[in-house]
């Protein structure tokens, strides 16, 4: 299924963070909904090569890295996505150089998708702070206590930074995500 078929994504550039450990569906699936939508989605980490994803508790499929992180420039990308999964963020919020780039997104008013444990980057930013957001429920009292808003629903969205529970919320998100791109920078 095609999403926004009428208005593609064709001269976007959508970055994808992630490391060992991402939950599988969370990168997978906006990704095909993204280059579905016309935009060029490349895979980012600070590891090179592959990277291990995750079904729930099982070894998943390894994907390529498209661009290392310290090749990766936040000016050539017109948007970022942090899929979850438990190792992926954990590991990326302890990498000083991740956490820099998504702040540089978050400042540049670029929309940021993040899933499930994925506004744990967020929260290491210092992009949470008044913001109305939802994540996996087991790390809210992190984001409230980063200063965020916490809401339990399938979808949300303030000024550019779309979040999303869990899996099931996916198709919610990757609509919302190719929506927040259409409409570009959202200055804070």
């Amino acid at each position: 299924m095609k999403i926004f078929s009428d208005t593609p994504l064709t001269e976007k550039r959508v970055a994808i963070l992630a490391t060992d450990g991402f939950e599988q569906a969370e990168l997978e699936e906006p990704l095909k909904a993204l280059q579905e939508a016309g935009a060029t989605v490349s895979i980012v980490s600070p590891k090179k090569g592959k990277i291990q994803g995750m079904r729930h508790a099982e070894k998943g499929d390894e994907f390529d890295v498209d661009i290392p992180l310290r090749n990766a420039h936040q000016q050539d990308f017109d948007a970022l996505v942090l899929p979850g999964g438990l190792m992926n963020p954990d590991e990326l919020r302890s990498t000083p150089e991740a956490v820099d780039w998504v702040r540089e997104f978050g400042r540049s008013g670029k929309p940021i998708g993040a899933i499930c444990h994925g506004p744990w980057l967020l929260i290491e930013a210092g992009l949470v702070s008044n913001r109305r957001m939802t994540s996996w429920p087991a790390i809210q009292t992190d984001v409230k206590n980063a200063g965020g808003i916490w809401v339990d629903e399938e979808v949300v969205v303030d000024n550019g930074i779309v979040t999303s529970r869990k899996p099931d919320d996916i198709p919610a998100f990757n609509a919302k995500v190719i929506e927040e791109i259409r409409e570009g920078i959202h200055p804070r």
